[in-house]
């Protein structure tokens, strides 16, 4: 039997387990048992060998989980993947939280397993709350793809992630030096305070501002909209009433930019506040005509559906698994390698300022 079909026994065992318990583990099963049969899932995953010529799967059943389904940014992403998944006659759906809560998508993960999805693609709002169900998915042979912000690399077979980390982070903190002149107070607006993806672009930024050309810049706080308009307005008012002198605030999250952008577009304190960080072209477009925002970055959000749609079939058809120097093909994107830990990077960001900005439309 090839290595990517199900066993129908443990099909219908994970179902009868998760009408009395949730899919952390039968009755009888120890967290360390647990522990170690995902050990065993995820190594055997990785021992089994790629055929990089086995065409793509029929029919194969694929699921985005976005961090929460009323962020434009994501409903962008996940309807290119899910029209991507037509093009090798796949079928692909999206499903997910309101919110973005750290344990709001367990539960999703959890039907999505009872389902037998062949691969499920989700951004983790919290790497911790859901790695048990994932493994979890991952025992019942269930393709893990985390997209956007990693589940950790014990808890999914691949990372698709929009841009290498280190890059977008420095040129977050690079763009903002440039429009305070290198100097001055300023704020980052995250989205939660467990999102994987934030986290690691945070860090990268803090050790990025002890080098000598950023000395007089100072970072006053990490103010948290957890992906929410609303607060992430409210969360900009109050950096404001709080620090007087600050000269500008980086939002490395789409929601928080265009939040922050609303706010200070309507105050007093457009064109003394900078602003910068990641957002979407038709979010951000009419702050960049009324010079509310210079410039932002973002990579092309449709390219990370569509090449996630494809990483997910590609090791759903055995083409690859996970494992560093495996190739596989993402249709009109080209050919793509597995890299460290699993990741696969779409490419480069893009700067959106008044230049460009009309060029995009999503």
């Amino acid at each position: 039997m090839r290595p990517h079909h199900r066993s129908r026994v443990l099909a219908v065992t994970a179902t009868a387990c998760a009408l009395t318990v949730t899919l952390a583990g039968c009755s009888g099963t120890t967290k360390s048992d647990s522990e170690d049969d995902a050990k065993n899932a995820k190594s055997g995953a990785q021992g089994a060998k790629a055929d990089p010529d086995a065409p793509l799967e029929k029919g194969l059943k694929i699921a985005f989980l976005p961090k929460q389904i009323n962020n434009p940014y994501f409903t962008v992403v996940d309807k290119a993947g899910i029209k991507a998944a037509k093009e090798f006659d796949g079928k692909a759906k999206e499903v997910g939280p309101s919110d973005a809560k750290a344990s709001s998508q367990v539960s999703y993960i959890n039907t999505l397993t009872q389902q037998r999805q062949n691969a499920i693609l989700l951004a983790a709002n919290d790497p911790n709350a859901v790695c048990g169900p994932l493994k979890q998915a991952m025992k019942q042979d269930v393709k893990i793809v985390s997209f956007d912000s990693d589940a950790g690399k014990d808890c999914r077979h691949v990372f698709v992630n929009q841009a290498g980390s280190v890059e977008l982070a420095r040129k977050m903190v690079k763009d903002m030096a440039e429009q305070i002149d290198h100097k001055g107070q300023f704020a980052i607006l995250s989205a939660t305070q467990n999102a994987t993806n934030q986290n690691t672009w945070i860090k990268i930024m803090k050790d990025e501002l002890k080098k000598p050309a950023y000395k007089d810049m100072k970072l006053v706080k990490t103010a948290y909209g957890d992906d929410v308009d609303q607060k992430s307005f409210q969360e900009t008012q109050g950096l404001m009433k709080a620090y007087p002198k600050l000269k500008g605030i980086i939002s490395p999250t789409t929601v928080g930019l265009a939040a922050a952008a609303r706010y200070v577009s309507g105050s007093s304190y457009k064109g003394k506040v900078a602003l910068g960080g990641l957002g979407t072209p038709n979010q951000m477009r009419k702050y960049i005509k009324d010079e509310t925002v210079e410039k932002f970055l973002l990579w092309d959000a449709e390219k990370l559906g569509y090449l996630g749609s494809y990483a997910a079939a590609a090791l759903s058809s055995g083409q690859i698994t996970g494992k560093q120097g495996e190739k596989f093909r993402a249709g009109k994107l080209g050919n793509y390698t597995v890299g460290k830990d699993g990741e696969v990077i779409l490419g480069p960001p893009t700067v959106f300022d008044k230049k460009n900005i009309d060029d995009f439309d999503f």
